[in-house]
């Protein structure tokens, strides 16, 4: 008599303020396979229910990859960027209250969670190819602690705690956390942001919006010439932080060319300070879509000296690893991890953190 076993089917998403991605993945012996994916404009929705909704009524058999129905899919997790409490968020870059026991009764879908969209990047981080890496600093591996960072649309920041035998992601808001200048540049840059907001966070350095934040500070403390030409193609541009990270790597714009050099420089630094916070032995990893755009200044001088150059730690420092997640799928396959990591640790019998599961928590 011959046994036939369903396959685990997994609701994976990425939630941004721009884009929501959501993809199925289906578990193979452990490993994650892509089976669907599709990318939704966020704000033309009025919840993450319509969309996830839209999705499963889209879903079709795409070169015979899917065979299930709709309704085989009982397990979702969703990466949102905000605070995630007890199932709940409030999504950063939304007008959305995302509660995960809602999410459960509106979709049929009979077990979600909800995490951290940095807690997804780092989840992910395990199952990534050795092409989907960089290394930036090779230092020395070690057994331990690791950390994640992402600057994008926000700052994000996440730990990997090792347990002795396997890592296990966990949120912050950290990139929220006070800007700390490391010289009279930087410390220009604070009291001008200060100005400008009050609260000066990472976020508001290393970020898209921050690039263009220290962009606008060269230009108006006099320090950088802005060109005519420049100023028109800023003002015309839907992405000026795209335009900026583009001319100064090109070398079109000094203004621009030194806005790039500020913010690795601000970057390799916050870096170095996670990886004090987490004693990320185990490695950093920078994810988000700035890294991979900015590969080359990251690859000079200054991020590292940066990120290394932290008094009596600098040793300890250079020997941690550095490496750029080039894989944009990363918080996808996160969630989707995830999601398969606590379905399986709710089924062991005795479990204590079992009601947790249960509770979409």
């Amino acid at each position: 008599m011959t046994m036939t076993t369903t396959a685990t089917l997994i609701l994976a998403g990425d939630i941004g303020g721009t884009h929501s991605r959501l993809a199925i993945f289906r578990e193979d012996s452990g490993r994650l396979r892509l089976m669907l994916e599709k990318t939704y404009l966020s704000r033309e929705h009025a919840n993450l229910d319509g969309i996830v909704d839209l999705f499963l009524r889209e879903r079709s058999v795409e070169n015979g990859n899917l065979t299930q129905p709709p309704a085989a899919v009982t397990t979702a997790c969703f990466g949102i960027a905000g605070p995630v409490l007890h199932g709940r968020v409030n999504a950063s870059n939304l007008a959305w209250v995302v509660d995960a026991r809602e999410l459960s009764h509106s979709t049929g879908i009979e077990r979600v969670w909800l995490i951290n969209d940095l807690a997804a990047h780092a989840s992910g981080v395990d199952d990534l190819e050795a092409g989907d890496l960089v290394t930036l600093n090779a230092g020395q591996a070690a057994e331990g602690n690791a950390a994640l960072i992402a600057a994008g649309t926000g700052l994000g920041e996440a730990g990997m705690f090792w347990d002795g035998a396997r890592r296990h992601a966990f949120a912050s808001e950290g990139g929220h956390a006070d800007f700390a200048p490391r010289n009279e540049l930087e410390a220009g840059l604070y009291t001008y942001l200060m100005n400008k907001y009050v609260h000066v966070s990472g976020e508001r350095v290393l970020s898209g919006p921050g690039l263009k934040n220290i962009y606008d500070f060269l230009r108006d403390s006099a320090r950088e010439n802005e060109p005519a030409w420049l100023k028109d193609a800023m003002s015309a541009a839907s992405d000026p932080a795209a335009l900026i990270s583009q001319h100064g790597l090109e070398g079109k714009a000094a203004i621009c060319e030194r806005a790039v050099e500020i913010f690795a420089g601000a970057y390799g630094s916050e870096a170095g300070n996670l990886a004090l916070r987490m004693l990320a032995v185990g490695g950093v990893f920078l994810s988000g879509g700035i890294a991979a755009k900015i590969l080359p200044k990251l690859r000079q001088g200054d991020f590292l000296e940066a990120f290394i150059e932290k008094g009596r730690m600098r040793t300890l420092l250079a020997q941690i690893p550095i490496k750029v997640i080039t894989n944009d799928r990363v918080g996808l396959i996160g969630a989707a991890r995830y999601a398969l990591t606590m379905q399986t640790e709710a089924a062991r019998p005795g479990d204590p953190m079992k009601m947790r599961f249960a509770s979409h928590d």
